[in-house]
Protein backbone atom coordinates (compact mmCIF):
# COMPACT_ATOMS: atom_id res chain seq x y z
CA UNK A 1 0.00 0.00 0.00
CA UNK A 2 1.36 3.40 -1.01
CA UNK A 3 1.29 5.78 1.94
CA UNK A 4 4.29 8.10 1.49
CA UNK A 5 4.94 10.61 -1.34
CA UNK A 6 8.41 9.27 -2.06
CA UNK A 7 6.63 6.24 -3.48
CA UNK A 8 5.51 8.07 -6.62
CA UNK A 9 8.96 9.35 -7.52
CA UNK A 10 10.19 10.21 -10.07
CA UNK A 11 7.83 13.11 -10.63
CA UNK A 12 9.61 13.65 -13.96
CA UNK A 13 12.26 11.71 -15.86
CA UNK A 14 15.88 12.79 -15.61
CA UNK A 15 16.64 15.93 -17.64
CA UNK A 16 19.53 14.13 -19.31
CA UNK A 17 17.01 11.75 -20.93
CA UNK A 18 14.62 14.46 -22.14
CA UNK A 19 16.68 16.44 -24.67
CA UNK A 20 14.81 15.03 -27.67
CA UNK A 21 11.47 15.40 -25.93
CA UNK A 22 12.17 19.03 -25.02
CA UNK A 23 13.00 19.80 -28.66
CA UNK A 24 9.71 18.24 -29.73
CA UNK A 25 7.84 20.10 -27.00
CA UNK A 26 9.39 23.38 -28.18
CA UNK A 27 8.18 22.66 -31.71
CA UNK A 28 4.66 22.02 -30.43
CA UNK A 29 4.73 25.29 -28.50
CA UNK A 30 5.86 27.23 -31.58
CA UNK A 31 3.31 25.60 -33.87
CA UNK A 32 0.56 26.26 -31.34
CA UNK A 33 1.52 29.95 -31.24
CA UNK A 34 1.28 30.13 -35.04
CA UNK A 35 -2.10 28.38 -34.95
CA UNK A 36 -3.43 30.97 -32.53
CA UNK A 37 -2.90 33.66 -35.18
CA UNK A 38 -5.02 31.95 -37.84
CA UNK A 39 -8.53 33.24 -38.56
CA UNK A 40 -10.21 36.22 -36.93
CA UNK A 41 -10.62 36.39 -33.13
CA UNK A 42 -14.40 36.04 -33.48
CA UNK A 43 -13.88 32.89 -35.56
CA UNK A 44 -11.46 31.53 -32.99
CA UNK A 45 -14.05 32.13 -30.27
CA UNK A 46 -16.65 30.21 -32.30
CA UNK A 47 -14.14 27.38 -32.62
CA UNK A 48 -13.50 27.36 -28.86
CA UNK A 49 -17.22 27.01 -28.25
CA UNK A 50 -17.39 24.12 -30.70
CA UNK A 51 -14.39 22.40 -29.11
CA UNK A 52 -15.98 22.55 -25.67
CA UNK A 53 -18.71 20.29 -27.05
CA UNK A 54 -16.07 18.14 -28.73
CA UNK A 55 -14.06 17.84 -25.51
CA UNK A 56 -17.18 16.72 -23.68
CA UNK A 57 -17.89 14.16 -26.36
CA UNK A 58 -14.38 12.72 -26.33
CA UNK A 59 -13.74 12.80 -22.57
CA UNK A 60 -17.03 11.03 -21.93
CA UNK A 61 -16.33 8.59 -24.76
CA UNK A 62 -13.10 7.57 -22.99
CA UNK A 63 -15.31 6.63 -20.03
CA UNK A 64 -17.75 4.74 -22.27
CA UNK A 65 -20.49 7.27 -21.56
CA UNK A 66 -20.63 9.41 -24.68
CA UNK A 67 -23.67 10.32 -26.72
CA UNK A 68 -23.64 11.61 -30.29
CA UNK A 69 -22.67 15.16 -31.32
CA UNK A 70 -26.27 15.68 -32.50
CA UNK A 71 -27.61 14.65 -29.11
CA UNK A 72 -25.16 17.04 -27.42
CA UNK A 73 -26.23 19.91 -29.66
CA UNK A 74 -29.89 19.14 -28.97
CA UNK A 75 -29.22 19.13 -25.22
CA UNK A 76 -27.54 22.54 -25.48
CA UNK A 77 -30.88 23.75 -26.82
CA UNK A 78 -32.68 22.05 -23.90
CA UNK A 79 -33.99 19.28 -26.15
CA UNK A 80 -33.51 16.01 -24.28
CA UNK A 81 -34.35 12.53 -25.46
CA UNK A 82 -37.39 10.73 -24.10
CA UNK A 83 -35.15 7.68 -23.68
CA UNK A 84 -33.83 7.88 -20.09
CA UNK A 85 -30.30 6.58 -20.74
CA UNK A 86 -29.73 8.91 -23.71
CA UNK A 87 -31.11 11.85 -21.71
CA UNK A 88 -28.72 10.97 -18.88
CA UNK A 89 -25.76 10.99 -21.27
CA UNK A 90 -26.96 14.33 -22.64
CA UNK A 91 -27.04 15.79 -19.13
CA UNK A 92 -23.53 14.52 -18.44
CA UNK A 93 -22.32 16.06 -21.71
CA UNK A 94 -23.81 19.47 -20.93
CA UNK A 95 -22.40 19.34 -17.40
CA UNK A 96 -18.92 18.72 -18.85
CA UNK A 97 -19.26 21.66 -21.26
CA UNK A 98 -20.32 24.02 -18.47
CA UNK A 99 -17.62 22.65 -16.16
CA UNK A 100 -14.95 23.33 -18.78
CA UNK A 101 -16.17 26.92 -19.10
CA UNK A 102 -15.92 27.33 -15.34
CA UNK A 103 -12.46 25.83 -14.88
CA UNK A 104 -11.07 27.67 -17.90
CA UNK A 105 -12.05 30.90 -16.18
CA UNK A 106 -10.20 29.83 -13.05
CA UNK A 107 -6.83 29.70 -14.82
CA UNK A 108 -6.40 33.47 -14.70
CA UNK A 109 -6.70 33.36 -10.91
CA UNK A 110 -4.66 30.30 -9.95
CA UNK A 111 -2.35 27.61 -11.28
CA UNK A 112 -3.98 24.57 -12.84
CA UNK A 113 -1.03 22.49 -11.62
CA UNK A 114 -1.85 22.93 -7.96
CA UNK A 115 -3.06 19.53 -6.83
CA UNK A 116 -6.29 20.85 -5.37
CA UNK A 117 -7.21 22.31 -8.77
CA UNK A 118 -8.41 18.80 -9.60
CA UNK A 119 -10.93 19.17 -6.79
CA UNK A 120 -12.17 22.30 -8.53
CA UNK A 121 -12.59 20.43 -11.81
CA UNK A 122 -14.28 17.47 -10.12
CA UNK A 123 -16.66 19.76 -8.24
CA UNK A 124 -17.37 21.85 -11.35
CA UNK A 125 -18.50 18.72 -13.18
CA UNK A 126 -20.29 16.65 -10.56
CA UNK A 127 -22.02 19.51 -8.76
CA UNK A 128 -23.93 20.05 -12.00
CA UNK A 129 -25.38 16.54 -11.89
CA UNK A 130 -28.24 15.19 -9.85
CA UNK A 131 -27.34 12.31 -7.49
CA UNK A 132 -28.82 9.74 -9.87
CA UNK A 133 -26.57 10.99 -12.68
CA UNK A 134 -23.39 10.90 -10.61
CA UNK A 135 -23.55 7.47 -9.07
CA UNK A 136 -20.55 5.22 -9.72
CA UNK A 137 -20.73 1.85 -11.47
CA UNK A 138 -20.96 0.33 -7.99
CA UNK A 139 -23.93 2.51 -7.12
CA UNK A 140 -21.95 4.85 -4.85
CA UNK A 141 -22.98 8.50 -5.01
CA UNK A 142 -20.00 10.62 -6.09
CA UNK A 143 -19.53 13.65 -3.84
CA UNK A 144 -18.37 16.66 -5.91
CA UNK A 145 -14.77 17.60 -5.18
CA UNK A 146 -14.47 15.36 -2.12
CA UNK A 147 -11.33 13.27 -1.77
CA UNK A 148 -12.06 9.60 -1.28
CA UNK A 149 -12.14 8.22 2.23
CA UNK A 150 -11.81 4.58 1.29
CA UNK A 151 -9.02 2.51 -0.21
CA UNK A 152 -9.57 1.35 -3.77
CA UNK A 153 -8.03 -0.83 -6.49
CA UNK A 154 -8.03 0.16 -10.17
CA UNK A 155 -7.28 -2.88 -12.27
CA UNK A 156 -3.78 -3.99 -11.28
CA UNK A 157 -3.00 -0.63 -9.69
CA UNK A 158 -3.58 0.11 -6.03
CA UNK A 159 -3.59 3.89 -5.50
CA UNK A 160 -2.33 5.50 -2.28
CA UNK A 161 -4.10 4.84 0.99
CA UNK A 162 -6.89 7.38 1.35
CA UNK A 163 -5.50 8.89 4.56
CA UNK A 164 -2.20 9.68 2.80
CA UNK A 165 -3.77 11.59 -0.11
CA UNK A 166 -3.16 15.06 1.41
CA UNK A 167 0.57 14.31 1.62
CA UNK A 168 0.67 13.08 -1.97
CA UNK A 169 -1.30 16.13 -3.12
CA UNK A 170 1.12 18.46 -1.33
CA UNK A 171 4.10 16.75 -3.00
CA UNK A 172 2.35 17.04 -6.38
CA UNK A 173 1.90 20.80 -5.95
CA UNK A 174 5.44 21.29 -4.68
CA UNK A 175 6.91 19.70 -7.77
CA UNK A 176 4.62 20.69 -10.63
CA UNK A 177 3.47 24.16 -9.60
CA UNK A 178 6.66 26.10 -10.31
CA UNK A 179 7.96 28.36 -13.11
CA UNK A 180 9.44 26.57 -16.13
CA UNK A 181 10.32 27.25 -19.72
CA UNK A 182 7.46 26.52 -22.13
CA UNK A 183 8.96 23.27 -23.42
CA UNK A 184 9.61 21.98 -19.90
CA UNK A 185 6.12 23.05 -18.85
CA UNK A 186 4.53 20.92 -21.56
CA UNK A 187 6.48 17.90 -20.35
CA UNK A 188 5.55 18.68 -16.73
CA UNK A 189 1.87 18.76 -17.71
CA UNK A 190 2.23 15.34 -19.30
CA UNK A 191 3.82 13.92 -16.16
CA UNK A 192 1.29 15.64 -13.90
CA UNK A 193 -1.58 14.06 -15.83
CA UNK A 194 -0.20 10.60 -15.13
CA UNK A 195 0.63 11.21 -11.49
CA UNK A 196 -2.83 12.68 -10.82
CA UNK A 197 -4.47 9.65 -12.44
CA UNK A 198 -2.11 7.42 -10.43
CA UNK A 199 -3.21 9.04 -7.15
CA UNK A 200 -6.89 8.41 -8.04
CA UNK A 201 -8.04 11.03 -5.51
CA UNK A 202 -11.80 10.46 -5.88
CA UNK A 203 -14.14 7.51 -5.54
CA UNK A 204 -15.12 8.02 -9.18
CA UNK A 205 -14.72 10.62 -11.91
CA UNK A 206 -10.93 10.71 -11.73
CA UNK A 207 -10.38 10.49 -15.49
CA UNK A 208 -12.74 13.31 -16.37
CA UNK A 209 -11.43 15.51 -13.54
CA UNK A 210 -7.79 14.89 -14.50
CA UNK A 211 -8.48 15.64 -18.17
CA UNK A 212 -10.25 18.87 -17.22
CA UNK A 213 -7.22 19.81 -15.12
CA UNK A 214 -4.91 19.01 -18.02
CA UNK A 215 -7.12 21.02 -20.38
CA UNK A 216 -6.82 24.00 -18.05
CA UNK A 217 -3.05 23.58 -17.69
CA UNK A 218 -2.71 23.38 -21.48
CA UNK A 219 -4.67 26.58 -22.19
CA UNK A 220 -1.55 28.79 -22.41
CA UNK A 221 -0.53 26.59 -25.34
CA UNK A 222 -3.83 25.56 -26.93
CA UNK A 223 -5.73 28.84 -26.44
CA UNK A 224 -8.73 26.50 -26.59
CA UNK A 225 -8.16 25.93 -30.33
CA UNK A 226 -6.94 22.34 -30.22
CA UNK A 227 -7.45 19.56 -27.77
CA UNK A 228 -5.47 16.76 -26.18
CA UNK A 229 -8.78 15.04 -25.38
CA UNK A 230 -9.42 14.35 -29.06
CA UNK A 231 -6.08 12.61 -29.44
CA UNK A 232 -6.41 10.59 -26.24
CA UNK A 233 -9.90 9.40 -27.13
CA UNK A 234 -9.14 8.36 -30.68
CA UNK A 235 -6.86 5.60 -29.40
CA UNK A 236 -8.30 4.81 -25.97
CA UNK A 237 -6.41 1.54 -25.61
CA UNK A 238 -3.11 3.38 -26.17
CA UNK A 239 -4.11 6.04 -23.64
CA UNK A 240 -4.89 3.51 -20.93
CA UNK A 241 -1.96 1.33 -21.93
CA UNK A 242 0.66 4.07 -21.56
CA UNK A 243 -0.90 5.23 -18.30
CA UNK A 244 -0.78 1.69 -16.93
CA UNK A 245 2.81 1.16 -18.10
CA UNK A 246 3.91 4.25 -16.18
CA UNK A 247 2.22 2.86 -13.04
CA UNK A 248 4.77 0.06 -12.81
CA UNK A 249 7.47 -0.19 -10.15
CA UNK A 250 11.07 0.57 -11.04
CA UNK A 251 12.54 -2.15 -13.24
CA UNK A 252 16.10 -2.58 -11.95
CA UNK A 253 19.13 -0.32 -11.56
CA UNK A 254 18.91 1.11 -15.09
CA UNK A 255 15.36 2.40 -14.60
CA UNK A 256 16.02 5.60 -12.69
CA UNK A 257 16.28 6.10 -8.97
CA UNK A 258 12.66 6.50 -7.93
CA UNK A 259 10.16 3.96 -6.71
CA UNK A 260 8.23 3.93 -10.01
CA UNK A 261 9.49 3.19 -13.49
CA UNK A 262 11.31 6.04 -15.22
CA UNK A 263 11.19 4.18 -18.53
CA UNK A 264 7.41 3.93 -18.35
CA UNK A 265 7.09 7.63 -17.55
CA UNK A 266 9.33 8.55 -20.52
CA UNK A 267 7.15 6.41 -22.78
CA UNK A 268 4.08 8.20 -21.44
CA UNK A 269 5.68 11.61 -22.16
CA UNK A 270 6.58 10.44 -25.66
CA UNK A 271 2.97 9.36 -26.23
CA UNK A 272 1.54 12.61 -24.84
CA UNK A 273 3.81 14.67 -27.10
CA UNK A 274 2.77 12.60 -30.12
CA UNK A 275 -0.84 13.39 -29.30
CA UNK A 276 -0.01 17.10 -29.07
CA UNK A 277 1.92 17.03 -32.34
CA UNK A 278 -0.94 15.29 -34.11
CA UNK A 279 -3.62 17.63 -32.77
CA UNK A 280 -1.71 20.85 -33.52
CA UNK A 281 -0.98 19.63 -37.05
CA UNK A 282 -4.62 18.64 -37.58
CA UNK A 283 -6.07 21.99 -36.55
CA UNK A 284 -3.37 23.97 -38.38
CA UNK A 285 -4.29 22.12 -41.55
CA UNK A 286 -7.98 22.67 -40.94
CA UNK A 287 -7.71 26.42 -40.40
CA UNK A 288 -5.24 27.22 -43.17
CA UNK A 289 -6.76 30.10 -45.15
CA UNK A 290 -6.50 28.57 -48.62
CA UNK A 291 -7.85 25.28 -47.37
CA UNK A 292 -10.74 26.92 -45.54
CA UNK A 293 -11.67 29.00 -48.58
CA UNK A 294 -12.13 25.81 -50.60
CA UNK A 295 -14.03 24.10 -47.81
CA UNK A 296 -16.40 27.01 -47.34
CA UNK A 297 -17.15 26.95 -51.06
CA UNK A 298 -17.74 23.20 -50.82
CA UNK A 299 -20.06 23.65 -47.83
CA UNK A 300 -22.04 26.29 -49.71
CA UNK A 301 -22.23 24.04 -52.76
CA UNK A 302 -23.61 21.22 -50.61
CA UNK A 303 -26.36 23.58 -49.45
CA UNK A 304 -26.85 24.84 -52.99
CA UNK A 305 -27.58 21.31 -54.17
CA UNK A 306 -30.28 21.16 -51.51
CA UNK A 307 -31.66 24.44 -52.82
CA UNK A 308 -31.03 26.28 -49.55
CA UNK A 309 -28.05 28.49 -50.52
CA UNK A 310 -26.47 30.08 -53.58
CA UNK A 311 -22.79 30.06 -54.54
CA UNK A 312 -22.68 33.85 -54.05
CA UNK A 313 -22.73 33.25 -50.31
CA UNK A 314 -19.25 31.71 -50.31
CA UNK A 315 -17.19 34.91 -50.64
CA UNK A 316 -18.80 36.88 -47.80
CA UNK A 317 -18.78 33.78 -45.55
CA UNK A 318 -15.06 33.34 -46.16
CA UNK A 319 -14.59 37.03 -45.38
CA UNK A 320 -16.29 36.45 -42.02
CA UNK A 321 -13.93 33.57 -41.28
CA UNK A 322 -10.76 35.48 -42.14
CA UNK A 323 -11.61 39.11 -41.39
CA UNK A 324 -14.37 38.99 -38.81
CA UNK A 325 -17.89 40.36 -38.36
CA UNK A 326 -19.48 42.76 -40.83
CA UNK A 327 -22.80 44.52 -41.04
CA UNK A 328 -25.71 42.85 -42.79
CA UNK A 329 -25.61 45.45 -45.49
CA UNK A 330 -21.93 44.73 -46.15
CA UNK A 331 -22.67 41.02 -46.36
CA UNK A 332 -25.41 41.61 -48.91
CA UNK A 333 -23.15 43.93 -50.91
CA UNK A 334 -20.40 41.29 -51.03
CA UNK A 335 -22.77 38.75 -52.60
CA UNK A 336 -23.10 40.98 -55.68
CA UNK A 337 -26.84 40.34 -55.70
CA UNK A 338 -29.73 42.76 -55.61
CA UNK A 339 -31.06 43.97 -52.29
CA UNK A 340 -34.05 41.65 -52.10
CA UNK A 341 -32.20 38.56 -53.32
CA UNK A 342 -29.22 39.39 -51.10
CA UNK A 343 -31.43 39.68 -48.02
CA UNK A 344 -33.02 36.36 -48.82
CA UNK A 345 -29.59 34.77 -49.16
CA UNK A 346 -28.41 36.27 -45.88
CA UNK A 347 -31.47 34.83 -44.15
CA UNK A 348 -30.65 31.43 -45.63
CA UNK A 349 -27.03 31.56 -44.45
CA UNK A 350 -28.20 32.44 -40.95
CA UNK A 351 -30.58 29.49 -41.01
CA UNK A 352 -27.76 27.19 -42.15
CA UNK A 353 -25.59 28.21 -39.19
CA UNK A 354 -22.63 29.13 -41.39
CA UNK A 355 -23.41 32.72 -40.41
CA UNK A 356 -24.56 33.73 -36.93
CA UNK A 357 -25.68 36.92 -35.23
CA UNK A 358 -26.58 37.91 -31.70
CA UNK A 359 -29.78 39.75 -32.65
CA UNK A 360 -32.06 40.44 -35.59
CA UNK A 361 -30.27 43.51 -36.91
CA UNK A 362 -26.80 42.98 -35.50
CA UNK A 363 -23.53 42.27 -37.31
CA UNK A 364 -22.97 38.78 -38.65
CA UNK A 365 -20.00 36.48 -38.04
CA UNK A 366 -18.74 33.04 -39.00
CA UNK A 367 -20.24 29.90 -37.49
CA UNK A 368 -19.41 26.19 -37.32
CA UNK A 369 -22.75 24.38 -37.79
CA UNK A 370 -22.75 20.70 -36.93
CA UNK A 371 -24.17 19.67 -40.31
CA UNK A 372 -21.27 21.38 -42.13
CA UNK A 373 -18.47 20.01 -39.93
CA UNK A 374 -17.76 17.01 -42.18
CA UNK A 375 -16.78 19.57 -44.84
CA UNK A 376 -15.31 22.39 -42.75
CA UNK A 377 -13.47 20.26 -40.18
CA UNK A 378 -13.39 16.72 -41.58
CA UNK A 379 -12.74 14.00 -39.01
CA UNK A 380 -13.22 16.36 -36.08
CA UNK A 381 -15.48 13.63 -34.75
CA UNK A 382 -14.90 9.96 -35.40
CA UNK A 383 -16.29 8.16 -38.42
CA UNK A 384 -19.95 7.44 -37.90
CA UNK A 385 -20.27 9.93 -35.04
Amino acid sequence: MYDSPHQFLPMQPSEALLAEHRARAATVVNQAAELASLAHPSTREALRELLRSMNSYYSNRIEGQSTTPKNIEAALHHDFSDRPEIARLQRIAVAHIDAEKEVSGQVAQRSALEADFVQITHHALYSRLDPDDRSSKDGVSVEPGKLRQIDVAVGRHTPPAWHSLPAFMAAFTQHYDRPRSADSQLIAIACAHHRMAWMHPFVDGNGRAARLQTHAAMLPFTKGLWSVNRGLAREVQDYYGYLAAADAPRQGDLDGRGNLTQKGLIEWVDYFLRVCEDQVAYMTQMLALDSMKKKILAAVQVEAVKGTLRREAALPIYHLFAAGPISRGEFIQMTGLGERTGRSLLAATLKSGLVVSDHARGPVRFGFPLDSLPVLLPALYGVGD
